[in-house]
């Protein structure tokens, strides 16, 4: 890892349909749709808009086994329409909805939080290690039996962690944590390489960006001990609408594009899907073009943990350092800048003023001057 010179993570290449994720492929960029899966029509027109947005992939949801078998129909009718990009199923609570959506779209994603195991009921569960290896075995068994039927369509496969949906079995063992979080993806990704299946993506998702980012490092951290390199989905859970949407989306999928990780995105937005397209587009490009960049020299703090990041420890002045959250400085010297005009959330801690006289400014804006100044 260069934390000073962006290079491009290198994956292994999964096949998901026309459209291979990984290795030298471009970041694909992807939404879901929001219409009713039963309901055809809606779902293929919506498709379209996606598409047509410049998605390279459509995800959409099948609760049951009716909605699974009315993916065929979807598709059949896109294709008619000469749209061939492919479908992902997503999944949660019944493999066997997962099965029969297998053998019809060119990807499925799962939940390790509810693909077995009961869904999260915040029950603490004891296990000792020979019943925790028990649990380990049904889960084998069960996704064997899901991961025959994908090599049989040639069907990809996503591992979906999410913060939120851990299992009470992953729960008891290790608690809320990121270790546990990757744990839960691990279980299977095991078993993907033990069954010597390769289409397969991964993906942790949380609606708290720091808490994704640092699962996502140490999913890859755990990989790479385990001789793996899959390629990997990033998303933040329900980011929102508007500018609050974009900001957490850029600050959770962007920080980790930023490091070279990430082989397709999906910024999730309150919003109709195909507005998110562009917000993925921009996102990715703005990182990759940094491809090739005139090399920075640095060196980091000797201290520093990239999986286990802790606050540096400093010195309190004023209300800044110690424990203090971080304070904002806002440049007074901008052009157009009225710090009279600026009012609530947009005011800052401390206004910049350079060497300006600070008694030309408002006595309720906190000044920072050039030290020549005095």
């Amino acid at each position: 890892m260069d934390y000073f010179n962006y290079h491009r993570r290198k994956s292994s290449v999964t096949r998901i349909g026309n459209t291979p994720l990984g290795g030298e492929n471009p970041v694909r960029i992807q939404s879901m749709t929001n219409t009713r899966t039963q309901e055809t029509l809606p779902c293929v027109e919506q498709s379209i808009r996606i598409i047509d947005a410049g998605a390279d992939y459509v995800r959409l949801t099948a609760q049951g086994t009716k909605e699974a078998e009315n993916l065929a129909n979807i598709e059949k009718e896109l294709h008619k329409r000469g749209y061939h990009t492919p479908l992902i199923a997503d999944i949660h609570f019944n493999p066997n909805v997962a099965d029969a959506a297998a053998r019809i779209v060119e990807k499925v994603r799962i939940n390790p939080g509810n693909f077995v195991d009961s869904a999260r009921t915040f029950v603490h569960l004891e296990y000792t290690d020979e019943e925790y290896a028990e649990e380990i075995k049904k889960l084998r068994a069960r996704f064997i039996q899901f991961l025959d039927i994908c090599k049989e369509h040639h069907t990809a496969v996503r591992i979906g962690v999410n913060h939120g949906s851990l299992s009470d079995r992953i729960m008891s063992r290790y608690g809320d944590t990121p270790a546990g979080i990757v744990e839960s993806c691990m279980e299977f990704l095991r078993v993907c390489k033990e069954e010597n299946f390769n289409d397969v993506v991964l993906s942790i998702k949380a609606s708290n960006t720091g808490i994704m980012i640092k699962s996502v490092r140490l999913l890859i951290a755990k990989m790479e001990q385990e001789g793996m390199n899959y390629p990997l989905h990033l998303g933040v859970t329900e980011a929102g609408d508007g500018e609050d949407g974009r900001i957490k989306s850029a600050v959770g999928i962007g920080t980790l594009l930023a490091d070279g990780i990430g082989d397709t995105i999906r910024v999730s937005l309150s919003e109709a899907p195909e507005a998110e397209i562009p917000v993925a587009r921009k996102l990715v490009d703005y990182i990759t073009n940094r491809e090739g960049h005139t090399p920075i020299k640095g060196k980091t703090y000797p201290h520093f943990d990239f999986l286990r990041m802790e606050r540096r420890k400093s010195k309190i002045i004023g209300n800044i350092g110690g424990n203090n959250v971080p304070v904002t400085i806002a440049n007074a010297l901008e052009k157009n800048v009225d710090i009279i005009g600026i009012i609530g959330e947009q005011y800052p801690d401390y206004w910049y003023i350079g060497n300006n006289d600070p008694n030309k400014y408002p006595n309720t804006a906190a000044r920072i001057v050039d030290a020549d100044v005095y």
